[in-house]
């Protein structure tokens, strides 16, 4: 298979998540300052998470772009991180509804690990598929501390969410921040090509 049919089910799977997500955004009842202020957990949830969604498309596009076939294992392992990332608009609701609960930001930190271990999981097996690409193996190599991190931010996530929940979110945007610009040794590696 082509990774451009990988890709665009991705791209579509993705879309489907942003767009629940949104759909679950209600407007206030009324036209004022203090209702907007009671949709405030709510807008906030939906914001991280949107960033949270759009992050790991943006690299999860990048990363696509390193394959030039696709096996049973890549589609696999992509399959397993859509599944994650299609739990978003549920925990997201839950804990938005919640005002930031200590057991609804706990699972959102669950999910965000489990999402985290997916991504890592895709990328080790297109570096199996390509295991003579060492310009490849470079990139994931960089990656690692980031990687690392983000994994660890959301295990610590999960306990801070029962200190208090907004100590978890911090660690939720810092790991959005180190993400948010996709690897440039990617780029020079597809600019290579």
């Amino acid at each position: 298979m082509k990774p451009s049919r990988l890709e665009a089910f991705s791209d579509g799977v993705i879309a489907i998540i942003i767009t629940i997500m949104v759909l679950e955004f209600k407007a206030p009842e009324t036209a004022t300052w203090e209702a907007f202020k009671e949709i405030g957990p709510t807008f906030a949830g939906y914001f991280m998470s949107f960033l949270f969604v759009a992050i790991y498309w943006v690299n999860h596009h990048h990363l696509l772009h390193t394959v030039k076939r696709v096996t049973a294992g890549i589609m696999w392992a992509n399959i397993n991180l859509l599944f994650w990332l299609s739990l978003i608009p549920f925990a997201t609701e839950w804990m938005s509804k919640n005002h930031f609960a200590s057991n609804t930001t706990a699972i959102y930190a669950v999910l965000a690990l489990l999402c985290g271990l997916s991504f890592t999981i895709l990328q080790m097996a297109i570096v199996k598929k390509y295991p003579s690409n060492s310009e490849l193996i470079n990139v994931q190599v960089k990656n690692k501390w980031k990687t690392i991190y983000a994994i660890l931010a959301y295990i610590a996530a999960i306990p801070f969410s029962y200190v208090h929940p907004y100590i978890s979110c911090l660690l939720f945007i810092s790991v959005s921040i180190i993400w948010l610009i996709p690897d440039k040794n990617i780029e020079d590696l597809m600019n290579e090509e």
